[in-house]
């Protein structure tokens, strides 16, 4: 799975895949309805490659909790973003059982399990490693 061109974009719902870059930021298609639209480089947007999420110990890169879920869930979509608060958060405990309690919020849960239900629809969610990390493991040895 490869989150380098799959974009967060503040204020904008959903998420988008990076289609070029620009002068003043880059073109975006949304995954939700396919449209493209322009991302200014004022804009605060973000690669799901660069998120992680807060444990008691070390930080877990979003790539490791989505394949959690991707095995918890057997491949299939997980639980819906709009569930009741009790309901996320037990899903979360489940998925990622030393989650900072204290530094992952509700609005970060529901964003998550939306996120990963529109990689998984769009067919960008699997088990196999990134293939920056493949490459840097086969020039390792």
């Amino acid at each position: 799975m490869n989150l380098n061109a799959i974009l967060s974009i503040s204020g904008k719902p959903g998420l988008f895949k990076l289609i070029s870059r620009t002068k003043s930021g880059a073109l975006v298609e949304s995954l939700i309805d396919k449209k493209r639209m322009p991302a200014f480089s004022n804009e605060r947007i973000s690669s799901l490659k660069d998120i992680s999420i807060f444990t008691e110990g070390e930080d877990i890169p979003l790539i490791d909790v989505f394949q959690n879920i991707y095995r918890t869930e057997n491949g299939g979509k997980c639980i819906d973003h709009k569930s009741d608060e009790k309901t996320l958060k037990e899903y979360m405990a489940k998925v990622l059982p030393d989650y900072d309690k204290d530094r992952v919020h509700l609005s970060d849960m529901k964003k998550l399990f939306a996120w990963y239900n529109i990689l998984l629809e769009n067919g960008l969610v699997d088990l196999e490693k990134d293939d920056d990390e493949t490459a840097e493991e086969s020039a390792e040895n």
